[in-house]
């Protein structure tokens, strides 16, 4: 295919919810009929695709019956299931390689933190492992007012930076969704996107995917997204962590403040689930790939509405 004379890989996207996938009779009606899995997987891998992104919609949802299919063509083929958090693994089934844990996610503050939200309960029950990721969808950088109105009016150069940190620091996919053709939008989100050392950290296991360890007392409200005249509330500011290492003497974590305006955050070293730091700390800052220099107890640091400090700190 044209993607692979670039060394790229493709995929395919079936049962999505504009034109649907119609088999048996045409009316979301007999779909369940093998016949109309086999239709398409054989499409998929004589066509030479190398992942496929099943949606909600349609009536082909049988995952254990897409991954057999896909095996017995004897193709590797990357496995999307985009079930919007309906079917989820468990410790002795994972037929797919990462999993959305929510609805669909727009280009707000809000709708952000609510979908990272939705990933902290599987990396608790240890079920977002290698091959089996927990994915709060794809990722809203560089998009920009989008078909929620007021409600998805884009992301700032601050909320951008924490949109990609908290993806990569919980092991999220890193799905691209913005128009790559865009100079304009690509110059703005350049920086970002291909931070070697974040990308690093998303790419990093050693036992836990990431997730929270620490929130602030208070809590700021945002109006939802999919729900009129709704709210939901979050803390002011939420600490992420991820072991880098499997002795747990460099561990990555995320500072983000989500309140109004700009906070003074302490991240206390002692506070980091399982971190080993005893004769001080050292701090390197992600977004500036640069060392920060060595701390004993302690690191504060100033900051914006909607920003967040990503650090990497290890044992000195």
């Amino acid at each position: 295919t044209y993607a692979h004379k670039l060394n790229l890989t493709a995929g395919w996207y079936f049962n999505n919810c504009i034109c649907k996938d119609h088999c048996g009779n045409g009316k979301d009606q007999g779909e369940t009929d093998e016949s109309c899995y086999v239709g398409d997987v054989d499409a998929l891998v004589q066509l030479g695709f190398d992942s496929v992104k099943l949606d909600g919609c349609g009536n082909q949802r049988d995952l254990n019956v897409w991954a057999r299919l896909f095996k017995e063509a004897g193709k590797s083929i990357m496995i999307e299931n985009c079930h919007w958090g309906g079917t989820v693994p468990n410790a002795t089934w994972c037929p797919f390689n990462f999993y959305r844990t929510s609805g669909d996610v727009v280009a707000s503050y809000a709708s952000v933190l609510n979908n990272l939200a939705s990933t902290y309960q599987w990396a608790s029950k240890n079920l977002s492992t290698p091959g089996c990721w927990a994915y709060p969808d794809m990722l809203e950088v560089g998009c920009q007012h989008g078909p929620h109105g007021d409600k998805d009016p884009g992301l700032s150069e601050e909320e951008t930076r924490t949109h990609f940190g908290a993806w990569c620091i919980v092991s999220s996919p890193l799905t691209l969704s913005h128009d790559v053709n865009n100079d304009t939008i690509m110059d703005q989100v350049w920086e970002v996107i291909t931070n070697p050392e974040a990308i690093a950290i998303n790419q990093a296991y050693a036992g836990f995917s990431g997730g929270p360890f620490q929130t602030s007392d208070d809590f700021v409200v945002f109006p939802s997204v999919h729900e009129e005249d709704e709210t939901f509330k979050v803390p002011g500011w939420t600490y992420l962590y991820k072991p880098l290492n499997q002795d747990n003497t460099k561990i990555a974590v995320l500072m983000m403040n989500s309140n109004p305006a700009t906070k003074t955050l302490k991240l206390d070293f002692s506070t980091i689930p399982g971190f080993k730091c005893e004769k001080g700390c050292q701090v390197r800052d992600v977004w500036a790939r640069q060392d920060l220099g060595g701390f004993d107890d302690s690191f504060s640091v100033a900051i914006k509405s909607h920003d967040s400090a990503f650090l990497v700190v290890s044992s000195s």
